[in-house]
């Protein structure tokens, strides 16, 4: 039964007209408060300056691990396994160049590596190489490969699930149970690195050149809270998911490196006034309010506001000023061109999400094949694919930007993962509160499954969603590696919040989790 509560036209809405039954979700209040917002004060200034030292010895260690994976150049295994410790401890982007110099060389002549380096039925060896060649878009599926390829899920299900803690090292067994409740390719790096840190640490063998173990705290978070607080969000739209730390999370799990800082920036923004938009159409807004807002978002003019209820209003004075700003980034460093594509995903964002509230609106149940084209636009992933790329530096090109828009595999792939999981995860929460049916409520209606067998049915489209995603990282790409890589990080961040529920919803258990280890207890990567 849907969640309706009373709630007058005014002052949310223009005029002074009889009471409005609304619908509410009852979303649960923000977990965070201000609490990031203590650390823009002045007393904060010597941790600035604490920051400033620690780049130095940053600097430093950068050097002494390039001349680590120089010493190993004519060692392919100690090479390897460099490598791989590496990417797991999160510092990655910092030898980006290196690695790739390294992995091409491997490839070159892993097939001589095989039968000279390791034994055949070295099956962790084996996987090794395959993960990093194919991660760095090597196709390495021939000879010795595949042999052993089919044997590595049973092996990880038998054996890893059976380990005996007992007879292994702490670390070790805390790893072995992390990986088998997320695979490495599906998590967020640094989140991954977050957790490594501290098992690499206890043991005996760790390289301490490796391990950057300096603390320091995440200041981003305080500037995007003091951005939405000055919006007013609790008080201008309380019907909306107040998440403004958690969507940094979110942006956060697509670039945290510091080279990305604007595009980081832009997104965050543009994903927190989605994320109000969403529950505008989804839980706020009359059908009649919402015709209205969709129009008025197509002209994209200050004027198209008259006509709109004040809540509304409000929100499109926002959204305005926010691609205004956008435009003034991009501007300053020559790329004003891009907003064209920002403005015009919105668009159509705007649109998806009004067709879906006349399903809801009109009691219409979709046919899976109807459903799908519409709901994955709705997942907002194609939004982000191409906002994600307006803030970047030179490698994204007009010829990205275009792709980014087409149907191109990789970003079909994210929505379709995040619109499965979304569905299996949250449904019973949606229909609960009234919503539109999800994937699960299809199949069951149209093909007769139960709840178990649609979500089994449903988890077969994830698993070939990642193929995709991994299969568009084979050389010759479509677009440069990291324009791939935001899209693969779309996936990622669905893994890890809709794995076991909507946990960006209902964010005040695992995320928060999530957010204290990368924002409140961080370590410096």
């Amino acid at each position: 039964m849907s969640q309706v509560s009373a709630i007058p036209y005014s002052p949310s809405s223009k005029g002074t007209g009889p009471v409005i039954q609304r619908k509410s979700a009852g979303y649960h209040p923000s977990v965070w408060g201000d609490y990031f917002l203590k650390y823009a004060s002045p007393s904060n200034s010597m941790k600035f300056k604490f920051l400033g030292r620690v780049e130095g010895q940053i600097e430093e260690l950068k050097g002494e691990v390039r001349q680590m994976l120089a010493d190993v150049v004519d060692k392919p295994l100690l090479k390897l396994h460099l490598i791989d410790q590496i990417q797991r401890l999160g510092i990655e982007y910092h030898f980006e160049r290196e690695i790739d110099e390294q992995l091409e060389q491997i490839h070159k002549s892993y097939s001589q590596l095989n039968h000279e380096d390791f034994k055949g039925d070295d099956l962790h060896m084996v996987t090794l190489i395959f993960r990093l060649l194919q991660q760095q878009g090597y196709n390495v599926s021939s000879g010795v490969m595949v042999i052993l390829l089919d044997e590595a899920l049973p092996f990880a299900a038998t054996h890893l699930e059976s380990i005996d803690e007992s007879k292994v090292s702490t670390s070790l067994a805390k790893q072995v149970s992390h990986a088998l409740r997320q695979p490495l390719r599906k998590g967020l790096p640094r989140l991954k690195a977050r957790h490594y840190i501290p098992l690499y640490q206890e043991e005996p063998s760790h390289d301490e050149l490796c391990f950057y173990n300096s603390r320091t705290i995440n200041f981003c978070c305080c500037v995007f809270q003091r951005w939405w607080k000055n919006i007013d969000v609790p008080r201008k739209f309380p019907f909306a998911r107040d998440r403004i730390v958690e969507l940094f999370f979110w942006t956060s799990g697509l670039y945290f490196e510091p080279k990305f800082a604007t595009a980081r920036n832009i997104l965050t923004k543009v994903v927190s006034l989605t994320s109000i938009l969403d529950d505008i159409y989804d839980v706020y807004g009359t059908l009649e309010e919402i015709e209205l807002l969709t129009e008025a978002i197509q002209k994209w003019d200050i004027d198209a506001m008259d006509g709109l209820p004040n809540y509304m209003q409000a929100y499109y004075k926002e959204l305005l000023q926010l691609y205004e700003y956008i435009g003034d980034e991009l501007a300053s460093k020559g790329r004003l061109h891009r907003l064209v594509y920002a403005k015009e995903v919105m668009k159509k964002q705007a649109r998806a999400y009004f067709q879906e509230a006349k399903w809801f609106h009109t009691n219409y149940v979709p046919t899976l094949e109807e459903y799908m084209p519409l709901q994955l636009i709705t997942t907002g992933y194609g939004l982000l694919a191409t906002t994600s790329l307006v803030g970047m530096g030179d490698v994204v090109t007009e010829h990205a930007l275009k792709w980014s828009v087409s149907d191109c595999k990789i970003v079909k792939a994210a929505q379709t993962v995040c619109r499965l999981m979304d569905d299996v995860s949250s449904h019973q929460f949606e229909q609960q509160r009234g919503h539109v049916v999800s994937a699960v409520e299809i199949l069951m209606k149209y093909h007769g499954c139960s709840e178990q067998e649609a979500g089994e049915e449903l988890q077969k489209g994830v698993i070939d969603a990642w193929k995709d995603t991994n299969e568009e990282f084979l050389r010759p790409t479509a677009v440069p590696v990291p324009i791939l890589t935001r899209m693969l990080n779309l996936s990622r961040v669905m893994d890890v919040l809709y794995s076991d529920g909507d946990h960006y919803t209902h964010s005040e258990t695992k995320l928060k989790d999530h957010v204290t280890l990368l924002f409140v207890n961080p370590l410096l990567i």
